[in-house]
């Protein structure tokens, strides 16, 4: 029998997954979970996965050679190479990464202690369901939802976590009931639409960052899986599963 796979959102999933010896996966749709997913794809050799501005520019003298990439309010902070966006991850071939965003760095320093954390979305859905289910134990996938206001729904999230437990074809648990309730309206509207209606959304063509979202909304776009190896000082190491 396949172990159950449960949606959890934010902090509580993150206790969830660390608690039971889970398997985690982050899903920050809009947009970490993309952009480390395409980094990966596209060649950086490792990510560094850091809470805070002031850690993302520490760690860059700890790590010779590295990028920073993230975002505070959308955009890239001051001093960073690039922003949080997964177009601008083919910059970072050959080199590590420090990332720093606002939600989903959070969220995998909250769960480290989980049986595996992954970080996935709709852009390599299929492939994160995959790695996890391959562990043959409960999975927690965790819309990381707002860390700046709890009461608002990421809807971008659930509907992310949702199409990667479709394709995880495995039996829902905690959170069966948001699973039918997104899957339905994916079936009702299609998931660029939910996307693109969804506040983050808003907010990022507000700031000339569309593209973002459309790409975003997009399915198995890659196979690549971002995987954490490692705690230091500064946060979360990422490499790939493969």
């Amino acid at each position: 029998m396949i172990p159950r796979w449960h949606l959890i959102e934010g902090e509580a999933g993150c206790a969830y997954a660390r608690d039971r010896g889970c398997v985690a996966v982050i899903v920050d749709a809009l947009r970490a979970s993309a952009t480390a997913a395409m980094l990966i794809d596209g060649g950086a050799t490792e990510i560094w996965v850091v809470r805070d501005v002031g850690e993302a520019l520490r760690a860059r003298d700890a790590c010779p050679g590295a990028l920073l990439y993230g975002e505070r309010g959308g955009l890239p902070p001051e001093g960073f190479d690039h922003g949080n966006s997964p177009r601008e991850a083919i910059h970072a071939a050959g080199r590590p990464v420090i990332f720093t965003t606002t939600n989903g760095a959070l969220r995998l320093v909250q769960a480290w202690g989980a049986h595996a954390i992954y970080v996935g979305t709709t852009v390599n859905a299929l492939a994160v369901a995959m790695a996890a289910r391959s562990h043959d134990r409960e999975v927690a996938l965790i819309p990381a939802g707002s860390t700046e206001n709890p009461d608002c729904v990421a809807q971008e999230d659930w509907v992310a976590a949702t199409e990667i437990a479709q394709f995880a074809e495995a039996p829902i648990g905690e959170g069966a009931l948001q699973f039918r309730e997104w899957r339905h309206l994916m079936e009702l509207d299609g998931i660029p639409k939910l996307f693109e209606t969804a506040s983050h959304a808003v907010t990022l063509r507000g700031i000339g960052l569309g593209g973002d979202v459309e790409f975003c909304a997009r399915v198995n776009v890659t196979h690549a899986v971002p995987v954490a190896t490692a705690r230091n000082e500064f946060g979360i190491v990422l490499n790939s599963d493969s």
